[in-house]
């Protein structure tokens, strides 16, 4: 069974009321259960923080970023495990099948008698290109890191506009039901006016016109209502079996003077996750030109081999296998008809290339940040010109339904008088959405946290 959320005062209890048929994914109670004692419930009671919180844990895209940070620390390792000694043990046996070595026409001959042996080998080889490789694995875990706070900041701020979304929709349900109860009551006495002969049936019909189309509007805005919760349930990884129910109002988390705040901060690029990975981006190809340059490097090699020998017969014969063994080797590039030479060009042109990138990518955040201060300083204008519009045309519907009762107004005054008012809650619901969606990407471009300290202390 579906039922509404109070948009005043919501908290969460074992005891439902308020039920409405069709009204979406709600619940009204009276004392909140922890999250995690509703998670093993049908019904889940989130905060605003909560709901973040809780996206953050659970979301599969988060948990594929997080173990792609755990790649990147295994990739380095590896990377660096390929300058450190390989140790490699054997274990053999031979037997020659009675065979003896003979030396020409002497006579002489050497028994060849079946053997065992077992040998260890340790061998390391460094070079500025394995070195170059072990920096560049370093860096491709701070960006992966940077790659998995900023998914964090995308899915916290998708739960909290959606969050948004569901209070302003379930709030423009409540609107449309309430004065849908007022038309209803007004084709009522406007058919009894006409079942008593003062008033035309068309008249009556006009607002039964009207009936049906507040019906058809609060029917759209349910199925759009559940929409957006199953959006939550897809970013918070809650099952499709679970209600979702809100327990903060849109009056408690419309923090108007926060938002307005947010236009006298200043835009410190170091902050902002986009920039970041561009500047790793930059490095990444600076060492990528140092690797290239390197194939130009020496490579130093080194082993060190032991080998122990058991012969299973008395007969003598000649061992020529040494114990103990070890190398060095300098391995020096001399000539590569060019290759070398135009990989490194290649790379250097691509870290060039990646420069003008990073400059472009300041640029066009610093014009991003004057916009979207414009952009959160109309949607803030904007959103108080609906709020007042919504209170007017309220009035207005409920001063033409008053004197339509006693005959000061026709039904073509309430239709006109419904139609504005739906209108009017129409275009605040997108203001609503509009001012909130500039809130975030201020913020987001600000990399101000909206669940808790800033992200940027929590790295």
């Amino acid at each position: 069974m579906r039922t509404r959320l109070k948009t005043t005062a919501v908290v969460c209890c074992v005891y439902v009321f308020g039920m409405i048929a069709g009204a979406g994914s709600f619940k009204a109670a009276a004392q909140q259960p922890s999250v995690q004692d509703a998670d093993t419930s049908s019904v889940m009671c989130f905060t605003l923080d909560e709901a973040m919180s809780y996206a953050l844990e659970h979301n599969w895209d988060l948990q594929n970023s997080s173990l792609a940070v755990r790649q990147a620390e295994a990739d380095r390792w590896g990377a660096i495990a390929t300058m450190l000694p390989q140790v490699n043990g054997t274990l053999d046996y031979s037997n020659y099948m009675g065979y003896e070595m003979e030396f020409g026409e002497t006579g002489l001959a050497i028994a060849m008698p079946p053997y065992g042996s077992i040998g260890v080998n340790a061998a390391m080889s460094v070079s500025g290109a394995q070195i170059i490789s072990a920096l560049i694995g370093k860096l491709s875990i701070e960006m992966a890191d940077v790659s998995h706070r900023q998914s964090q900041q995308e899915v916290a701020e998708q739960v909290r506009l959606l969050y948004f979304s569901a209070l302003v929709s379930t709030q423009t349900v409540e609107l449309l039901r309430r004065n849908l109860g007022t038309v209803r009551k007004l084709h009522e006495f406007s058919q009894k006016s006409v079942d008593a002969g003062v008033a035309e049936q068309v008249d009556a019909d006009q607002i039964l016109v009207q009936v049906a189309t507040l019906e058809s509007s609060i029917n759209e805005a349910e199925r759009g209502l559940e929409m957006i919760y199953n959006s939550m349930r897809l970013q918070m990884n809650v099952g499709f079996d679970k209600e979702i129910v809100l327990t903060q109002t849109l009056d408690e988390l419309m923090d108007v003077e926060h938002s307005l705040d947010l236009l006298y901060d200043d835009f410190i690029l170091e902050n902002n996750f986009s920039y970041q990975l561009a500047l790793q981006s930059t490095e990444l190809y600076k060492k990528q030109k140092n690797l290239a340059g390197w194939a130009y490097g020496p490579t130093l090699s080194a082993f060190y081999q032991y080998t122990g020998r058991k012969y299973f017969s008395d007969e003598m014969t000649m061992n020529m296998t040494p114990p103990n063994m070890v190398g060095l080797t300098l391995s020096i590039p001399i000539f590569s008809s060019g290759r070398n030479y135009t990989s490194f060009q290649k790379a250097k042109l691509d870290y060039q290339k990646q420069l003008n990138t990073l400059e472009n990518t300041k640029m066009a955040l610093n014009i991003q940040h004057r916009q979207l201060k414009y952009n959160l300083s109309s949607a803030y204008e904007r959103y108080q010109t609906q709020v007042k519009n919504v209170e007017v045309s309220q009035a207005v519907f409920d001063n033409i339904g008053k004197k339509y009762e006693f005959g000061h107004a026709s039904s073509l005054d309430v239709t006109n008088a419904a139609t504005t008012l739906i209108t009017a809650q129409s275009t605040y619901v997108q203001a609503a959405l509009d001012y909130v969606t500039a809130q975030i990407e201020l913020e987001k471009l600000l990399n101000k946290n909206t669940y808790g300290q800033s992200t940027q202390e929590q790295k």
